[in-house]
């Protein structure tokens, strides 16, 4: 595995679980179809996102241009985070959605794999940076200045604002260098070899997760685990001392 093609990451990094929380649907969808799908970042949420190919660039004899190819990018998001309420409540909205785990190594290889030669110039895995504003206007001063290469073209896209920092995304980009019309990007993977276990809401009734337990085994056929989220469980068995040590004289009750 090429470091070029790692951005922003330690070779630590490359076995580490990430995660990502989506919908049943699309979950039906990478194990029926078999295949993984990127988007272009036009369609993320973010309207920040992609901001230094969306501006222009000042050439060395000071002409200014735009950047031809600031839609050439697909990318995936994942995050480092183990448990957030946030990414269940905006990514599972009605609690029926799945958090699935693989590495990043597993996920720079897969999409490497059908690209053949061009893999290091096309597909690319790389932890976000947040960035305040002065030095977001840094980095896009010093991105380009070994030229327009498709590794620094994928930088651009590791870079958000620090209200952003919370996310602790990792990020799964590939280059099209034959520029496409279609908005993702689709290629075949075996979804059982990419994913290791998959977790369900925990906003989820614990016979309603029970229930899509056995469902997704007899859809997906998948062997690996698959957990009930216990974010939201109370701690067990926890006791705390109140006022003297002779609790005991009131029977069990404070």
């Amino acid at each position: 595995m090429d470091d070029k093609n790692t951005i922003n990451l330690t070779g630590q990094d490359l076995d580490a679980h990430v995660y990502r929380v989506m919908p049943m649907k699309r979950f039906y969808e990478l194990f029926g179809n078999k295949q993984n799908v990127l988007v272009r970042p036009s369609k993320w949420e973010d309207p920040f996102e992609n901001f230094i190919l969306n501006a222009r660039a000042r050439l060395s004899d000071g002409t200014i241009v735009s950047f031809g190819f600031n839609n050439d990018f697909y990318g995936q998001c994942w995050t480092k985070l183990t448990s957030s309420d946030a990414l269940w409540r905006i990514y599972s909205p009605d609690r029926t959605g799945v958090r699935v785990r693989t590495t990043v190594r597993k996920l720079l290889t897969t999409l490497q794999a059908p690209l053949g030669e061009w893999a290091p110039e096309q597909a690319f895995v790389g932890k976000v940076l947040y960035l305040g504003d002065e030095k977001l206007v840094s980095f896009g001063n010093e991105v380009f200045r070994e030229g327009l290469n498709s590794r620094a073209l994928a930088e651009t896209l590791l870079v958000k604002r620090i209200a952003f920092r919370h996310e602790r995304e990792v990020r799964l980009l590939y280059f099209e260098k034959d520029k496409g019309q279609e908005d993702t990007y689709a290629y075949a993977v075996d979804p059982h070899a990419l994913i290791d276990q998959v977790m369900l809401d925990p906003r989820l009734l614990r016979a309603d997760a029970d229930a899509k337990k056995d469902e997704i085994r007899k859809r997906t056929g998948f062997k690996g685990t698959v957990l009930h989220s216990l974010l939201y469980a109370p701690p067990k068995d926890m006791i705390f001392p109140v006022g003297s040590h002779r609790c005991g004289s009131h029977n069990g009750q404070a």
